[in-house]
């Protein structure tokens, strides 16, 4: 994950806001909004790595896209972040596509 990455963008999308008026439209509180723009909880250190609900929060609140937030997070692999990765053959469109379209073939088809 690249906590220091997404910090910064989170910083950047904040632009001129309050920490505490972000946080509120985002429904989170100021402080760890404030520890995932540093990329760190202060008082053990620890890296802070948010749900995939808290990013959802943060990308509607900033009209950022979903995906890329958790992508420039590190998440983008992880089916736990990106729900595009727990569909069948997620790696492979063409095979994705077909396996798609296999209810709408009739069996001579398949």
């Amino acid at each position: 994950m690249n906590n220091l990455r997404l910090g910064e963008l989170l910083k950047e999308l904040r632009g001129d806001e309050g920490l505490r008026d972000a946080a509120k439209r985002m429904n989170i509180t100021y402080s760890y909004l404030a520890m995932l723009e540093r990329g760190k909880d202060r008082h053990t250190g620890n890296t802070i790595k948010p749900t995939p609900e808290t990013l959802l929060q943060i990308a509607n609140a900033y009209k950022y896209d979903y995906f890329k937030l958790i992508e420039v997070a590190g998440f983008s692999d992880d089916p736990f972040y990106n729900p595009v990765l727990k569909e069948p053959f997620a790696h492979n469109p063409t095979l994705q596509q077909w396996y798609k379209s296999l209810p709408y073939c009739n069996e001579q088809d398949v």
